[in-house]
């Protein structure tokens, strides 16, 4: 599941709809919003995006905050180390190979360590 998949999951659940009805009421199938909310399909088209943030009424902060989502929701990631130091492309390497065999505690500690580093200032 992506960000934005768990987040469109949490809106639907705490609005009370279910996948059918959503889908229903912004003119897409059933099996397409699954597979949005399970990570088979690639991030929203911005279209796709403003039919959801409508549909869920949201809007500013929180409008945002959905688009940022959608935005870090690609499911599958290139990551081009050309011209970086070998050992960036070693853990781009090691990264793909291992993320899916990594415990949720391990990503949550290296995603949180990432976050931290790419703050500005």
């Amino acid at each position: 599941m992506t960000p934005f998949g768990w987040r469109m999951r949490e809106l639907r659940a705490e609005r009370g709809v279910t996948l059918s009805q959503m889908a229903e009421a912004i003119g897409v199938s059933a099996a397409y919003l699954s597979a949005l909310e399970h990570g088979k399909r690639g991030q929203p088209t911005f279209m796709m995006l403003q039919r959801i943030m409508a549909y869920f009424n949201v809007i500013w902060d929180e409008a945002e905050a959905l688009r940022m989502l959608a935005e870090i929701s690609d499911p599958r990631v290139v990551v081009d180390t050309s011209g970086l130091a070998p050992e960036a492309t070693e853990l781009a390497n090691l990264l793909a190979r291992e993320i899916s065999t990594l415990p949720p505690e391990a990503v949550a500690e290296l995603l949180g360590r990432l976050k931290i580093l790419s703050r500005p200032g």
